[in-house]
């Protein structure tokens, strides 16, 4: 095994930080990294370089054709050794021909209105406010975990996300609906707030190295997270102990529970699926196509385009012979 394999993943794992990756996308990277240098059998650090092209190559390949993983797995291992041979290595790769896995255009599944009034009377408490705010905004499920107190406008009914996908923010609407249920939690994320404070924790992760900039902004309210964790958890890049958000396990497991009570939901339903169907009822009571991609952060409008696909009724919006009998 390499030698200074763990010096390359703790210099990886430094360089993504400063560059302000997320911590999922940092474990994800250094996992596909240690997966390489292991399917690659390497015994030195002098290795990474030697054949440099053809090694990540044989390794994409092998995950097509001999794991048969998607497109997206393949993808994601790219882009890891990517980002080791051109910013930790110094090394950037040049012509890469391993064979890649095709993604294939797949139609979103998407719930209709009734289907989605089911789903939300099988929901209660904190599940029902996520839920509602995931369909009702087009949060992704990533967005929704990590929002922000001060994020949230009572006032203009809207939701800054911060920092998305791309990172780029961008502003949802917050359905008039969920407003009192909403508040009301948050009053009472602001009692936990301050228990936290009065024992000694109470500070919060902030991006960008903003802790250094205003010392104190950690503490603040409106830094803090709207769905926070029950309990105090250490952070795995700093060891200091505090409240982070809610892990998105609880929500996709509060979507499958409910859908599971819904005898006549029968489609296979996640947290993402609710942010196709806001995309969908949108379209459907008219909204501009290009108001909706701004409103769901997608950079390409080709990608918000696959919901018109949806609103066709029947194949190809033909219809069935047999309903002109």
């Amino acid at each position: 095994m390499i030698t200074d394999k763990k010096s390359t993943i703790q210099q990886m794992r430094e360089i993504m930080r400063r560059m302000n990756y997320a911590y999922k996308t940092e474990s994800s990277y250094c996992d596909w990294v240690k997966r390489f240098i292991k399917f690659s059998q390497m015994q030195s650090g002098d290795e990474l370089f030697e054949n440099a092209e053809d090694k990540v190559e044989v390794f994409l390949t092998d995950l097509v054709v001999g794991q048969n993983v998607a497109a997206s797995t393949q993808n994601q291992a790219f882009n890891a050794l990517v980002f080791l041979y051109k910013e930790v290595l110094k090394r950037p790769l040049e012509n890469v021909r391993a064979t890649r896995s095709r993604k294939q255009p797949r139609i979103p599944v998407v719930l209709s209105a009734r289907e989605v009034k089911k789903i939300f009377a099988q929901l209660t408490g904190v599940n029902a406010l996520m839920v509602s705010l995931l369909y009702g905004g087009g949060l992704r499920i990533s967005e929704l975990v990590r929002l922000r107190v001060q994020d949230v406008d009572f006032d203009y009914c809207q939701i800054t996300v911060r920092d998305g996908k791309g990172k780029k923010d961008r502003v949802t609407p917050l359905a008039k609906k969920a407003i009192p249920v909403l508040q009301a939690h948050i009053a009472q994320r602001k009692i936990i707030h301050e228990q936290d404070l009065a024992v000694g924790f109470g500070g919060v992760y902030l991006p960008n190295a903003l802790a250094k900039k205003y010392p104190n902004a950690d503490k603040e309210f409106g830094w803090q997270y709207v769905f926070a964790s029950r309990n105090i958890a250490t952070d795995p890049r700093t060891n200091v102990e505090r409240r982070h958000h809610i892990d998105q396990s609880a929500v996709n497991k509060a979507i499958k529970v409910a859908v599971g009570k819904c005898r006549s939901v029968h489609k296979k339903v996640s947290a993402h699926t609710f942010r196709h169907s806001f995309a969908t009822h949108l379209l459907q009571t008219g909204t501009d196509i290009r108001t909706i991609q701004g409103l769901l952060g997608h950079s390409d409008l080709q990608t918000t385009m696959i919901y018109t696909h949806v609103l066709k009724q029947g194949g190809q919006g033909v219809v069935s012979p047999l309903d002109r009998l």
